[in-house]
């Protein structure tokens, strides 16, 4: 099968297109140059040192670098290293299959299948799909170029003068149907994802045009956006979400499938393959004959075939060619489209291989009009397997790729990309087949069992049900089946089967969901199929040489968990080498060991805090093992060594020790941040004492003495970040000072282990001690778990430091935390006093509760009732349902709940008058009460009675949707209707996917080095590392993923900081357009890009599209997290600091009062963040002259900062120069009124005599000056580049600020933000002219603002240029050196 897997290592999907490093020059019209030629890299060597010269990113021209300095960076590229992702290109020119030409930049190690994916994006080449490629070297040579080669394998193009050929190929039946598929998506825009962002910026770009070319219009007037509009009004909002779709050019009235199909066999012999019958824009009929070797139209008219050409010229070697022959008005319509593809952004052009859930539909709903070709790919729906040719071996594509040389950067990057590619597929190939799995369109393999325990081969992937905990209800009710099927698992070891029902029985004891018996209830719950999942993605993640994970994903559809693993070799045909080798599939009864397979699994345990440790047998056999119990290590067909089933690779939590808590594992992360806190404990009692020995704390100084280290080290990023990588971070802080302290900090820490079956009901062997210290180790990661980071975490959410917008960011804070979902209780319970975050954690309990019920009734009824039992749903949680007869539905309720599972996944005439009544007798009271039980069964957690009125908001809506599966139309919903939603309502039902879907190692530690340079000043050093993460992920991911959005934004606050306004609206626009189409348009992160996008438009003075991106981010976070939020009110800052530099002073202040109401509502009158808009306030005040008010305002800020910082912090103290900053203000305006409205200039005289009287009020206006350069407004108290909160990325601005301080110390000219500039009385103190002219405006009451004109005024007299990322990263390098010199 090496050929079937070097197969999927080669193949690149649509994802690539436009954006791989090696890509076509002339692959977008407007897009930015091919880069220049890297160096090339010494066979990818990495490169251990950051190197001072910028590296060129993908697809993008660089920062310009000063000719001063051309020869220092050339020389300073030339003797360092090659870095990671670094890639030569060389030009190759492409003889076309229509005789043009072309050319290429190529890689050595780029595939002829790479090749063939830029000819299918260069618009020259892209309707070509069936050629063979000859590549002529400069020697003479002529190599034909098989698909599955890298061009390295077949000829030297670095020595320049090759040429590639594209040579018609002949056409086969699946060759010939995937080039008429081709030639249809070429002719539609539904590809085209136009992003928001972009359409703005092409209208603010054409309106500029038109303004110059009539100087003497109107000025623009910016419209005042309708944000508080949104805020009041949310649900009116939801049609405004979804962009309008790409309007349609129409090409062609329609292409079909020819009735005239199949060819008759005489025909066939002559080469006939396909026919198509063709109406075109004139309304001309043709039938099109496609044969081996071309498309021509035939005679044909009426019923009978006339196969002979009709004309000579009617005939092309391409479907798309033949129609330009044929229709004049194709062909424009042809260039039409093609040139709006190549106007759009490369991104948008490009697929995403694992789109997110649309919870929201357009309405009303589009008209649904004829389309043949549609009709016909959903008639051949194969639910994600190929209908010609053969299947493909998901599990033998994933090993090889696992398989793979890993020694050198580029090799890791091949096979990283292999894994992702395969296993990107094999999730979207598990999708489409489970859809088929539950709508029963795929037959089970063991037809005679209960329905809920079949189990189902598709497309080479296994398929079984996870069936929810109250199977055990079943396991009463069909005790005979139960036995049998327990004595079928295990005896099934002993002898291999030779039947289909045994083979099943045999998948099944192989399988997380179905192995055991159904008296051990807990084995087929949702809960041991999630930790199933999260324990292998963390065995792939160790990465062990020779042991080998099944591919996985979960697929929650219509109420049913599927779980679709790849098909372990061997086990369907019975074979003796599929014997269980290690573990057990008895529940402990019976252990199978081996000492080949524990030296591997020993490997793994290392790497994963595992101890190996002492288990005993139900015949008191003692075995040494360093996994669970009942994990199965078997040997597959193809000798390769299998661990399956890891619902406990993390150990039990000591916490929930009940019985109905046997899958209440602790997370990963939590392990990983013990295990370093607990390290760094134990290197400090090693420093305090000369002793050698390791000293083990009580549990209760762990919890007191590591709360400022270990709680460091959890603090994981909301964006989901994991807390290992936050972890890696602290360490390297924490032991920069010394390798050797590194190095005993990474063995302490790998020496502490834990037993993951203690707390079990499995026998442990070893004395009692060894138990009992065992169990105590647990139980010390459990109360870290509950002493340390839960109070921490509730510290850093009420402080803003950890600020989720919505139920899935909540859930990712926590899990990078360590933290499981079900002590969000506790969590509710500690921060009950902040309204936002009480809300927040209701609704996500409220929503998970709700989501089980609802999942229930899916699985209960008919195709038929799904639309109405949403509908009704809905209505009982949304609205007020009142039931007729509550204790007939409540008793007939009980009495199903016995039967439902029996009846397997309720589908049966006889089910179906039961369920109708079922979801239709439920009432609002009901639900809620049902609600409420299952919180406090699963979360500890008293609903009150207020949570019926909180979830009445479209967020919360929004959550279950997403949660479900649900879409709904976008339209406005009454909430405080009695029954808000009609079955009209309810457009989809579409499958959840959790999956373990690998993520490219090298590049989120390049990004995390990035962080590192960044949080240091070192902007040159961290652009560096940030630009090869970047083109790393490119290589491996394609551009669509999370990761490569991440870098962007890294990417553009580098950028930004370094002056260089265009490059950093360019990353930032990259970032929006990735997360709108991997995240989703609503998603809070989204929100966030275009805040940033509008602030970075801002400081290049376009403050009309800045508002536009604004508007825009407020209506998403409006969706996302509702209009209470201190991300709003941090959003509203911005907008008032907008609308204050375009002189709208009303507009600003009703902004900043509005978020002030928010914050001092949301966090309290004593919050930082109040501080913030007190501060923001009095800045506004003072560009209107308002200096009392300012005083007023800044009087509270200052008073909360001594609360919460104390006197001595530089923010306080900064509060207190702006203080008396603004009193002088005020006395200056006093004296002025009463010498009359003309100020003279012994009066500016005595201004400047009593600023020498008084020193302390220079420096007090020289701290102002500054403070108001360093810092946007609302984060001046706080000395932070941007606002606080989740809301712009927290830890980077926190990261920027700190770049932007060390690089003024270091003397890097950093250009202030776009927002509050020098106070203009400064100046004008200076400059008594100046002065005259601004009090004589204020006198008359006229609110201007001064700052841009003494902005431009400094610039002049200073003559500051922005600091590009050339010269300010060039004069800080100089800096560096001389500092080192």
């Amino acid at each position: 099968m090496a050929g079937k897997s070097n197969k999927s290592k080669a193949k690149r999907a649509a994802q690539s297109s436009a954006t791989n490093s090696s890509t076509v020059s002339a692959l977008q019209s407007d897009s930015p140059a091919a880069p220049t030629p890297a160096p090339a890299p010494d066979n990818g060597a990495a490169a251990d040192n950051a190197v001072e010269a910028s590296v060129p990113e993908t697809n993008e021209v660089p920062p310009t670098v000063p000719k001063v300095d051309e020869s220092e960076s050339q020389e300073a590229s030339n003797d360092a290293q090659p870095k990671q992702g670094e890639l030569r290109l060389y030009p190759v020119s492409v003889k076309t299959q229509s005789g043009g030409k072309m050319e290429l930049q190529l890689n050595p190690g780029d595939s002829v299948m790479d090749i063939r994916q830029f000819l299918l994006d260069a618009p020259e080449t892209c309707y070509f799909t069936c050629y063979e490629l000859l590549l002529r070297s400069k020697d003479g040579e002529t190599h034909h170029l098989e698909d599955y080669n890298e061009i390295s394998e077949v000829s030297d193009i670095t020595i320049g003068g090759s040429s590639l050929e594209m040579i018609p190929a002949l056409y086969d039946d699946r060759s010939i149907r995937a080039h008429v598929h081709r030639a249809r998506d070429l002719l539609s825009l539904s590809t085209l994802h136009s992003s928001l962002s972009t359409t703005l910026a092409l209208k603010y770009d054409a309106a500029a045009a038109n303004k110059a070319q009539n100087p003497g219009d109107k000025p623009n007037v910016v419209p005042e956006l309708d944000c508080l509009g949104y805020m009041e009004d949310v649900p009116a909002s939801l049609s405004k979400l979804i962009n309008s779709p790409s309007e349609e050019i129409k090409c062609v009235e329609s292409i079909v499938f020819s009735s005239f199909n199949p060819p008759p066999s005489h025909r066939k012999l002559v080469g006939d393959l396909i026919y198509l019958d063709v109406v075109t824009l004139e309304g001309n009929k043709y039938c099109i004959t496609g044969t081996t070797k071309a498309f021509y139209v035939n005679s044909s008219s009426g019923n009978i075939l006339d196969p002979k050409p009709s004309k000579s010229g009617f005939e092309a070697a391409t479907l798309i060619g033949l129609l330009q022959k044929l229709s004049s008005k194709f062909k424009k319509a042809f260039r039409e489209v093609m040139e709006k593809k190549a106007s759009a952004h490369p991104f948008e052009n490009v697929q995403s291989l694992l789109p997110p859930h649309s919870w929201l539909r357009p309405f009303p709903v589009p008209d649904h009009k004829r389309d043949a070709a549609r009709a016909e790919e959903a008639l051949t729906i194969s639910y994600g397997s190929e209908l010609i040719g053969m299947q493909r071996d998901w599990n033998e594509e994933l090993q090889s790729c696992r398989e793979f040389p890993h020694s050198t950067p580029q090799e890791r990057i091949l096979r990283d990309r292999a894994l992702y590619k395969v296993s990107s597929d094999f999730v979207d190939a598990a999708l489409n087949g489970a859809i088929g799995v539950i709508s029963r369109c795929i037959p089970p393999i063991n037809p005679t069992d209960p329905e809920c325990l079949h189990m189902y081969v598709h497309n080479n992937i296994f398929f079984s049900f996870a069936v929810d905990a109250d199977i055990e209800q079943l396991s009463k009710k069909r005790p005979s089946n139960d036995l049998s099927v327990t004595e079928k698992v295990s005896s099934s070891e002993k002898v291999p089967c030779k039947d289909k029902t045994c083979d099943g029985e045999h998948n099944a004891e192989l399988n997380s969901c179905n192995e055991a018996p159904l008296i051990e209830s807990e084995q087929a719950t949702y809960a041991s199929a999630n930790n199933d999942l999260k324990g292998t993605k963390l065995y792939q993640e160790a990465d062990v040489s020779g042991l080998y994970n099944l591919a996985m994903a979960i697929i929650d559809y219509r109420g049913h968990r599927v779980v679709a693993q790849s098909v372990l070799p061997g086990i369907l045909q019975g074979d003796k080498s599929d014997a269980l080798l290690y573990g057990s599939v008895d529940n402990g009864k019976k252990i199978c060991w081996n000492e080949d397979f524990h030296a591997k699994v020993l490997e793994a345990a290392k790497l994963l805090h595992i101890k190996e440790h002492a288990v005993i047998d139900a015949s008191e056999n003692v075995f040494k093992l360093a996994a669970p119990v009942e994990c199965k290590g078997i040997v597959g067909s193809d000798n390769r060594h299998y661990l399956l089933d890891l619902m406990r690779v993390t150990p039990r939590d000591a916490n929930y020790t009940g019985p109905d808590s046997r899958f209440c594992v602790l997370r990963p992360e939590l392990i990983t941040s013990f295990c370093q806190a607990e390290a760094l404990e134990k290197l400090k009692c090693k420093t305090k004492t000369d002793e050698g020995t390791d000293t083990v704390s009580d549990p209760s100084d762990v919890s007191v003495d590591t709360s400022k280290t270990g709680d460091e080290l959890i603090q994981g990023e909301e964006n989901g970040a994991s807390a290992s990588e936050k972890t890696v971070t602290e360490k390297q802080n924490a032991t920069a000072d010394s390798a050797a302290g590194s190095s005993e900090l990474s063995k302490l820490c790998d020496e502490i282990t834990f037993n993951p079956n203690v707390f079990t009901d499995f026998k442990l062997g070893g004395t009692q001690e060894e138990i009992s210290s065992d169990e105590e180790n647990v139980k010390k990661v459990s109360s870290y778990l509950v002493d340390v980071v839960l109070p921490k975490f509730i510290e850093d959410l009420c402080s803003l430091e950890v600020s989720p917008m919505d139920g899935q960011t909540l859930t990712e804070a926590l899990h990078s935390h360590g933290v499981n979902v079900r002590y969000i209780g506790r969590i509710a319970n500690g921060v009950k006093h902040l309204p936002h975050l009480w809300d927040l954690c209701l609704n996500e309990i409220t929503v998970r509760s709700a989501k089980h019920i609802l999942k229930n009734i899916l699985r209960d009824i008919e195709d038929h009732d799904i639309g109405a039992a949403v509908s009704h749903f809905l209505n009982c949680f949304f609205g007020n349902v009142v039931g007729t007869n509550n204790l007939h539905a409540k008793s007939q309720k009980k009495d199903q709940s016995t039967t439902k599972k029996s009846q397997g996944r309720g589908k049966g005439k006889a089910s179906a008058k039961k369920s109708l009544s079922s979801y239709m007798m439920v009432d609002s009271n009901m639900l809620w009460s049902e609600i409420q039980e299952f919180a406090k069964a699963k979360y500890e957690f008293e609903l009150p009675e207020l949570s019926r009125a909180t979830v009445k908001k479209v967020h919360v809506l929004r959550n279950l949707s997403q949660k479900v599966g649900i879409s709904v139309a976008a339209r406005k919903y009454d909430f405080n209707a009695t029954s808000p939603f009609d079955a009209s309502d309810v457009l989809d039902l579409r499958p959840v996917v959790k999956h373990s879907v690998p993520v490219c190692s090298e590049a989120k530690n390049l990004i995390e080095m990035g962080k590192l340079q960044l949080a240091e000043g070192m902007l040159s050093e961290s652009y560096t590392f940030f630009s090869e993460a970047f083109s790393i992920l490119q290589q491996v991911t394609g551009p669509m993923h999370r990761e490569v959005s991440n870098c962007c934004r890294y990417l553009a606050m580098v950028l930004y900081h370094a002056g260089d306004m265009a490059g950093a609206i360019m990353q930032q626009h990259k970032e929006l357009i990735i997360n709108e189409r991997c995240l989703g348009l609503d998603h809070p992160d989204t929100a966030h890009s275009y805040g940033n996008m509008a602030l970075f438009y801002h400081g290049l003075n376009q403050t009309e599209l800045a508002l536009q991106n604004m508007g825009r981010a407020l209506l998403l976070l409006g969706l996302s997290s509702g209009p209470d939020h201190p991300d709003v009110a941090a959003t509203f800052i911005n907008v008032a600091m907008m609308y204050q530099d375009m002189g709208k002073m009303e507009t600003a202040l009703r902004y900043l009062q509005d978020a002030l109401k928010k914050n001092e509502r949301l966090l309290g009158p004593e919050h930082i963040q109040t501080a913030v808009c007190y501060h923001a306030l009095a800045i506004a005040c003072n560009s209107m002259g308002l200096f009392k008010l300012s005083h007023q305002h800044e009087k509270k800020t200052y008073d909360i900062l001594v609360k919460q910082l104390g006197e001595d912090d530089s923010r306080t103290k900064d509060s207190q120069n702006w203080i008396k900053t603004f009193e002088m203000r005020e006395v200056q305006k006093t004296a002025q009124k009463q010498k009359g409205l003309a100020a003279s200039a012994a009066n500016t005289q005595k201004a400047i005599d009593l600023l020498k009287a008084r020193p302390d009020l220079i420096q007090a206006f020289q701290n102002a000056a500054a403070a108001e350069r360093a810092n946007s407004l609302n984060a001046a108290a706080l000395g932070e580049a941007q606002p606080r909160g989740r809301g712009f990325d927290e830890r980077a601005a926190r990261a920027a600020a700190e770049v932007r301080k060390k690089a003024a110390a270091k003397g890097l000219l950093v250009r202030p933000h776009g927002g509050v500039q020098v106070p203009p009385q400064i100046s004008q103190l200076v400059n008594p002219g100046t002065a005259d002219s601004s009090k004589k405006s204020r006198e008359n009451g006229e609110a201007k603002i001064e700052e841009k004109k003494e902005t431009s005024v400094n610039g002049k007299t200073t003559n500051v240029a922005p600091a590009g990322l050339g010269a300010g990263l060039t004069s800080l390098d100089k800096k560096k050196q001389k500092a080192k010199k």
